[in-house]
């Protein structure tokens, strides 16, 4: 399986480039290896794919922030191809703005469809939708695939998405022909110059309805309920987005849907706390356990493990569980499980209890008589987050 190419290497611009840079690398890309300059070569095509792909998300503010804090990995389903399929129709549709109509039609010679194959543009698109997601411990280290179900705008079934009546109430544009474009030759000093804009009747679409669709009153599309399955990749945070491209709502009449965005929440586990990539948890032992030292059972992310507490144990004292965290997403990075020690004192003795321990108060091994080569909370501190 081949690796995905860093989006801003495609467009050729720096990871600090602004919204209007990676904008005009996308337009200089994507002129070079457009389809109409490069007839019948794959190469070039997948070129141009590719870089559609990557203005897709750079030119997204939620997006670019999830790649560049988490690259591929954190990007969810999307940035696996344009829109989900790498369809040329899709990104004429979605991009045709950051090239403009004018010059579609004067530098590629003014082909039928102003240098776009033919293609016409489909209904407008469909909005993004959010939704919370919330995952306990042992899915967000494993990763783990989600079905859920989403009320959103879906594709009408009575119209199959066209918003008419019948195919017979679908008829070509009067004004365009059905090309979706209408054009205007110019005379100026230089010759004729041809400027190709979008139809104003039928918004580009090439197609006017007579008689709409009684369901979905002629938008293509109804409220309804979709079931979408999301892949969610081990190691995410509390607050982290998911783009999941093209399942948002549906568009009208054809259009392409929106995305769908999902924030993820994570779900406190009883007896464990995160911190980063690392797993925290308390242990309280027995004055008696610490003195002779005991064998424990402590919960995990995946179960539970043995641990050893040697003999002469002091409160405070911190065990590390070594790959017992959580990953990192889009890394082979891992965190630890942090056991922090808690010398349990009780709080109610008998009198028989009493009597023991003042016997012990005053015994030269139970005064507090600290190794100097043993670090301070502040030195250990240091080193669990150096």
């Amino acid at each position: 399986m081949s690796t995905k190419r860093d989006y801003y290497e495609i467009l050729g611009v720096a990871k600090t480039a602004t919204a209007e840079e990676i904008k005009k690398a996308y337009r200089k890309v994507a002129m070079q290896f457009h389809p109409d300059r490069n007839p019948g070569d794959k190469s070039a095509e997948e070129k141009f794919k590719e870089a559609a792909e990557a203005y897709e998300i750079l030119s997204d503010a939620d997006k670019r922030a999830q790649y560049d804090r988490y690259g591929h990995a954190g990007l969810g389903n999307s940035g696996r191809g344009f829109s989900g399929s790498g369809n040329m129709e899709d990104i004429f549709s979605q991009f045709g703005d950051i090239f403009g109509d004018d010059i579609f039609g004067s530098f590629f010679g003014g082909g039928t469809s102003g240098g776009r194959g033919g293609q016409r543009a489909r209904g407008a698109r469909g909005s993004n939708l959010r939704v919370k997601l919330k995952l306990n411990f042992e899915e967000i280290a494993k990763g783990v695939t989600k079905n859920i179900k989403v009320k959103k705008h879906v594709a009408c079934a009575t119209c199959s998405g066209s918003g008419a009546k019948d195919k017979g109430s679908i008829q070509s544009c009067g004004t365009c022909g059905g090309s979706g474009q209408v054009r205007k030759v110019t005379n100026t000093f230089l010759g004729q110059m041809q400027t190709v804009t979008t139809c104003p009747t039928c918004n580009g679409e090439g197609t006017t309805i007579t008689a709409k669709c009684g369901s979905c009153k002629g938008e293509g599309r109804v409220y309804g309920e979709e079931t979408v399955t999301i892949d969610i990749p081990a190691g995410v945070q509390e607050g982290m987005q998911l783009n999941v491209s093209g399942r948002g709502n549906a568009g009208e009449r054809g259009g392409p849907a929106g995305d769908l965005i999902v924030l993820i929440e994570e779900e406190q586990h009883k007896e464990l706390q995160r911190d980063g990539l690392n797993v925290a948890y308390d242990l309280h032992i027995s004055i008696p356990d610490a003195v002779f030292g005991s064998q424990v059972e402590v919960p995990t992310i995946d179960g539970r493990a043995k641990i050893k507490i040697p003999a002469g144990t002091q409160s405070g004292k911190i065990f590390r569980l070594k790959g017992k965290g959580f990953p990192a997403v889009n890394s082979y990075e891992k965190g630890d499980q942090l056991i922090h020690i808690n010398v349990w004192t009780p709080q109610h003795l008998s009198s028989e209890e009493k009597a023991i321990m003042e016997k012990l108060q005053h015994s030269q091994n139970f005064q507090p008589n600290p190794d100097k080569n043993e670090r301070s909370f502040f030195d250990k501190v240091r080193e669990i987050f150096s």
